[in-house]
């Protein structure tokens, strides 16, 4: 069963989605419908509510072990 869903968006941005859906032979309903499957398909990492800058930095260390003697090290070098 399909419903109606009204969207509220600027001019210049319904323009620009017609354009693209135009372009892909393609409804703009389709690449909504479409650009919320592919949300709903994807797997959650567990930073979602993480900020943009914190997101981005999230798993860079995975599998790298540090010790705390280590850190202990690297700050006495820093400040020397």
């Amino acid at each position: 069963m399909q419903t109606r869903l009204t969207l509220r968006l600027d001019e210049r941005l319904i323009r620009r989605a017609r354009a693209f859906a135009e372009g892909r032979s393609k409804s703009v309903s389709q690449l909504v419908a479409e650009f919320f499957t592919a949300l709903e398909d994807r797997p959650t990492t567990g930073d979602e509510d993480l900020p943009p800058v914190t997101r981005s930095l999230y798993g860079r260390l995975a599998g790298a072990s540090a010790t705390e003697e280590a850190y202990r090290r690297r700050l006495e070098e820093k400040h020397r």
